[in-house]
């Protein structure tokens, strides 16, 4: 299945995209949901970001292509940040430059976990019952904040500006994702496109380890980190795709 949060008419909802038409749906997305009877046409509603996370944890170092591009050793656990829920977007937003930056904007296609239940201290054998499922990530980053202070790497400042959180267009419910290739395209030219199965922690494994550092809610959203070919959005006006098989195409605008 395909969930979607949308916008129609000043009102807001969610239910699941079938084909042309988004079948509504009322009560908890995540438990509970139940069929209203009462489709509407995609085409007129507007989608926003599919859920509306706590937060949003983006891994660092989680693919071995990228480890051994940039000579960095497989991490013995997982490295991650915090991206604030203020920076969340949805599919076809507008990524904006901040007013306190004019350094390189960086895009990054990833896939992301959607939990689905609370999440605290699970085992990897548990840890599938807790995802929701699956979604497309772009982890938009100010790189050249990153290591500005060399005595602080800043990390969450990068990551957090308005509009760098970018998520959707849905939530896919029947994704294997061993079996998904993440294609990220920047202005008609394709820039990322590599295999999940590259992941050092994959998903059980990932959320499992992530529970025992801090309770996953309903909603939150684990980043599962990028591989190679991330880079700069250069021209003053950028049209940006992430896309996975499955769930979807994210597309957004960057302007300058």
């Amino acid at each position: 299945m395909l969930w979607v949060r949308f916008a129609d008419g000043g009102d807001t909802g969610f239910g699941t995209l079938e084909g042309d038409e988004i079948a509504v749906h009322s009560g908890d997305m995540f438990s509970g949901a139940s069929p209203t009877g009462r489709s509407i046409r995609a085409a007129d509603a507007t989608l926003l970001t599919p859920c509306t996370p706590t937060k949003m944890l983006g891994l660092w170092n989680n693919f071995y292509a990228l480890a051994e591009k940039l000579g960095n050793p497989a991490p013995d656990e997982p490295l991650y940040f915090l991206k604030s829920p203020s920076s969340f977007l949805g599919h076809g937003e507008t990524i904006k430059r901040p007013l306190s930056y004019d350094g390189p904007v960086v895009f990054e296609g990833e896939l992301g976990i959607v939990i689905g239940k609370v999440t605290r201290e699970v085992s990897p054998d548990h840890a599938t019952g807790h995802i929701f499922g699956y979604t497309c990530v772009n982890d938009v980053t100010a790189a050249g904040i990153l290591n500005k202070d060399p005595t602080f790497p800043q990390w969450a400042r990068a990551k957090s500006f308005d509009t760098f959180g970018v998520f959707g267009p849905c939530i896919a419910t029947d994704v294997a994702p061993e079996d998904v290739s993440v294609r990220t395209v920047l202005n008609g030219t394709e820039r990322q496109n590599y295999p999940v199965s590259d992941m050092i922690f994959q998903p059980a494994r990932l959320v499992s380890l992530l529970s025992y550092d801090m309770t996953l809610l309903p909603g939150d959203v684990i980043a599962c980190g990028t591989s190679v070919g991330v880079g700069s959005m250069k021209e003053p006006e950028n049209t940006i795709e992430v896309s996975i098989e499955g769930i979807g195409t994210l597309s957004n605008m960057f302007v300058q």
